[in-house]
């Protein structure tokens, strides 16, 4: 399996990070600028730290492979993803490699998923969200729940990973499962 990972500005690094180290497969990664100043904000780490995961490509770089239909990808995955990424995917504007890709997984009918942070939100991010919903992406806030009483913010990272996890069919023990 192929996975595109990006990585925007949003704050919540965290959640893509552990997605890298958890999701099993070949991994393509695209991390916009203000997502790497974010990124060395919140942990401290280079981008290029990142090239342990997979292939790095640069969010300018059009000609990367994901730029194209041809590129095949099982899925997308944007996380954490900045509500004004989300409002250029949402209204068809291609400008970066990150919102170029998610044009092409939406057109070419590939899974999307848009992890959000944002909070509270305005009636035009829901607008955007839904509209997004409603042409097959998958919005999957970053909403940790609290069923078995996770007390960690590793616990609460996990979550959220393993709800990704879970859209992309693969296994894991990131979480108890409620039963």
């Amino acid at each position: 399996m192929r996975y595109l990972v990006a990585i925007t500005g949003a704050s919540g690094i965290c959640y893509g990070l552990k997605l890298l180290e958890a999701l099993q497969g070949e991994k393509e990664i695209i991390v916009s600028e203000t997502g790497k100043a974010v990124m060395k904000h919140e942990t401290g780490i280079g981008y290029e730290k990142l090239s342990e995961y997979g292939n790095l490509y640069s969010d300018d770089d059009l000609f990367a492979p994901s730029a194209s239909g041809t590129h095949k990808i099982d899925a997308m995955i944007i996380c954490p993803c900045s509500q004004s990424t989300l409002a250029k995917i949402s209204n068809g504007i291609a400008d970066s490699l990150i919102t170029r890709s998610a044009s092409v997984a939406l057109k070419e009918g590939r899974k999307l998923i848009l992890v959000t942070r944002e909070t509270p939100l305005s009636v035009i991010m829901l607008e955007n969200e839904l509209k997004l919903a409603k042409s097959g992406a998958t919005i999957l806030p970053a909403s940790p729940g609290f069923y078995k009483n996770q007390h960690t913010l590793e616990e609460l990272i996990d979550f959220i990973v393993g709800k990704i996890l879970d859209q992309l069919g693969q296994n894991h023990e990131l979480f108890e499962r409620w039963e």
